[in-house]
């Protein structure tokens, strides 16, 4: 029976072949059969003739679906009605610098405007620059006159950084690279060099690619090849800086100190200081400031004065006060002490720091003065708060974010000297979308999981809805990293609630809905609390009818991707459709990969006998048994991806393709224009509605039926 259900899944389905060659590795004991070995190496030709067979085949079958681009045009037009979005904003005396995406646009663009009525003018279109080159970060230099910043191509987080002339509106010269997209860079106090962190490498598949990085100092208008190092392993041996940790200098927004930070994985900080004299030296003498056992996750400084979010012997987090120049952690006052609410981020402006204070559903804003330690609350909006400084050098000013499920944010402009609050004039959307919240309704839940713990969970469903299992439903979460899943209004979900379909986010452990300890209640030893969450959030719809299995649709992105491949392969019979994006899907091969040192404290090493059993759990490829009815499989990859590395995504997808007995597709969506992410809404339309079309095909939507030819 089951080589019969096979040859009907292949007459079904013709997929390109994939060679089976067994790799058998020994796991302190445990004896494991890797079948797929082989498609890692990604420079071999038949290899990459896989992918684009495998590329070709998936574009031939979702171009039959009817309605994928009905999702794709509403999204379009939700993003007109939406109207500009903005990116970074950032205040210079008088003047407004911002990233914007302009109205039914793809990618954003800088701009800038001075106070009180001056005209915006486009200072840079990076696609002017290069086809595909993407914005994705940039700073002002203290006058005002020159402005650094950080391109990227085809969705890739290798970076380069240019530096803008603002008066001729033209790039000098310089060209340092390459940078990783999400580190800091800065200028220095007389505008005439660029701090930044540099990587070993530009290779995606290279070992070295997000180890040995050092800090640099680029004078402009010199060859970047003779950069000063700042920082690095070699360097200051004396720290004990390991390969995988990435080091970052930053000034204090007075420039009386600067800071050491040596970032990883993990949320904790390690941090050492130095007075800004220090900085002209050949080798800078830092002092330890913050260490990892101090538990500390965020921390600014006012003078001497160093403010510090911990969650030690504080699982929701507190907020404390030290001397900066003699710290004293464990007798630091305390300002703001724990409470049943969780302290999500601290900031501050030049005179003020502010925390962030969640329930799980509203985000509030408070604000401390550093005299007397005085707290107010934010006359802000309810909703998901968060906020960023125009210019905490400058000025004592923040830009707040309002969310909310069914609607787009709203900016609002905060004056910390006035204590006002004002819908911004300069930032705002000007949306027009429909109303959803007459439609559609949100309901908190919390859910009884495995083990008793309960998990909360949001859903998002048509008033009309027919509680008799027949509603389509798509069900996301991640559980990684202390990350929380926030409301957010996301114009794709919107095209797909419009379809009478529900939307839900598991909140699961390993995320920080609940603080601390809900994170670590979801990674190494306690991993599988995310994955069986998510299988009890899904149950949870099943049998209040919200759905049925043949409706529900499972989410997991990037290291979500544990967490789908998990609940796939543990219940099987749940899902109707499985989306993996750009998923950890081969934990036990995490490791060998350039990011996978990196991710030892959140995951395990693969080289310890304890963290190694937590390893086999989690890995998903290793679950899929040959015969059993899997689920519908979209897999999405990028070939720029040094997070997730392409060939992972490629390895799940070819064993669920030789061993699923369902029937049901498995498709392998590979985007050569993209990594991990990508800030071209253009292209992420694309994908989601791509997904988002296969996933209602699968469950039988009449409006996503797939043709024959």
């Amino acid at each position: 029976m089951l080589f019969v259900v096979a040859q009907n899944t292949k007459a079904q389905f013709n997929y390109p072949a994939t060679k089976e060659i067994p790799v058998v590795d020994d796991y302190f004991g445990t004896k494991v059969t890797d079948n797929y070995r082989w498609l890692e190496d990604l420079k071999d030709t038949g290899v990459q003739q896989w992918f684009k067979a495998q590329s070709e085949f998936t574009d031939t079958v979702i171009s039959r679906i009817k309605g994928r681009d009905i999702l794709y045009n509403r999204m379009k037009e939700m993003q007109k009605m939406v109207g500009d979005i903005f990116g970074v904003i950032h205040q210079n005396k008088n003047t407004f610098f911002y990233v914007k995406v302009e109205r039914g646009g793809n990618l954003g663009k800088l701009y800038y405007r001075s106070l009180p009525a001056g005209k915006e003018e486009l200072l840079f279109d990076p696609e002017a620059y290069g086809k595909g080159t993407e914005l994705i970060n940039f700073v002002v230099d203290d006058p005002g006159n020159k402005i650094a910043m950080s391109l990227s191509k085809d969705g890739a987080e290798v970076c380069e950084i240019r530096i803008l002339d603002v008066k001729t509106k033209k790039l000098l010269t310089d060209s340092i690279e390459p940078v990783w997209s999400e580190f800091s860079f800065e200028f220095t106090q007389n505008s005439n060099a660029v701090l930044y962190t540099k990587m070993n490498s530009t290779d995606n598949s290279s070992d070295d690619l997000l180890k040995n990085m050092k800090v640099c100092l680029h004078t402009i208008g010199t060859k970047a090849e003779n950069d000063r190092v700042i920082v690095s392993r070699e360097h200051n041996t004396e720290l004990g800086i390991l390969p995988e940790q990435f080091p970052a200098v930053t000034f204090s927004d007075d420039k009386k100190y600067i800071f050491l930070d040596i970032g990883s994985v993990k949320n904790e900080k390690m941090v050492y200081y130095a007075p800004g004299s220090e900085f002209s030296r050949a080798k800078i003498a830092w002092k330890s400031l913050i260490k990892f056992d101090d538990e500390i996750t965020g921390y600014c400084s006012i003078g001497n004065q160093l403010f510090f979010l911990s969650h030690k012997n504080a699982p929701n987090f507190k907020i404390g006060v030290t001397d900066l120049q003699n710290p004293d952690f464990e007798n630091a006052k305390i300002i703001v002490p724990e409470s049943k609410e969780v302290i999500r981020s601290i900031q501050k402006t030049k005179s003020y720091i502010f925390y962030s204070l969640s329930n799980g559903i509203n985000q509030y804003k408070y604000q401390i003065n550093p005299t007397g330690f005085i707290i107010k609350k934010l006359p802000l909006p309810e909703g998901i708060n968060g906020s960023a400084p125009f210019n905490p050098g400058q000025n004592d000013r923040l830009i707040v974010y309002n969310n909310s499920w069914l609607s787009p944010y709203t900016l609002y402009e905060y004056d910390a000297i006035k204590s006002t609050v004002v819908k911004s004039v300069w930032f705002d959307m000007n949306g027009k979308i429909p109303d959803y919240k007459k439609d559609f309704t949100v309901e908190e839940v919390e859910v009884r999981s495995y083990d008793g713990t309960m998990v909360p969970l949001s859903v998002i469903y048509p008033k009309n809805i027919q509680l008799d299992g027949h509603t389509p439903c798509y069900l996301t979460g991640y559980g990684g990293y202390g990350i929380s899943i926030q409301p957010n209004f996301i114009a794709s979900m919107a095209a797909f609630l419009e379809q009478g379909c529900c939307i839900a986010f598991a909140h699961v452990r390993g995320g920080g809905e609940k603080g601390e300890e809900w994170h670590k209640g979801g990674m190494k030893s306690t991993k599988p609390n995310t994955w069986k969450d998510f299988i009890a959030c899904a149950a949870y719809l099943v049998d209040k009818k919200f759905t049925s299995p043949q409706k529900l649709i499972g989410n997991g992105m990037s290291a979500g991707g544990i967490l789908i491949g998990r609940a796939i392969t543990e219940r099987p019979d749940l899902f109707a459709v499985a989306i993996d994006e750009v998923g950890v899907t081969n934990a036990l091969r995490m490791e060998v990969t350039p990011n996978g040192a990196n991710q030892i404290p959140e995951l395990g090493s693969i080289q310890n006998e304890e963290d190694a059993r937590y390893l086999l759990g989690m890995d998903a490829q290793s679950k899929v048994k040959k015969g059993v009815k899997y689920p519908a499989v979209f897999v999405r990859s990028g070939m720029n991806d040094p997070r997730v590395v392409p060939w992972m995504p490629g390895k799940f997808a070819a064993t669920l393709q030789n061993n699923s007995a369902s029937g049901k597709p498995v498709l392998l969506y590979v985007n050569y224009n993209n990594g991990h992410f990508t800030s071209d809404i253009d292209v992420t339309f694309k994908e989601l509605s791509d997904m988002l079309a296969f996933s209602l095909w699968q469950v039988g939507h009449p409006n996503f039926e797939r043709s024959n030819q």
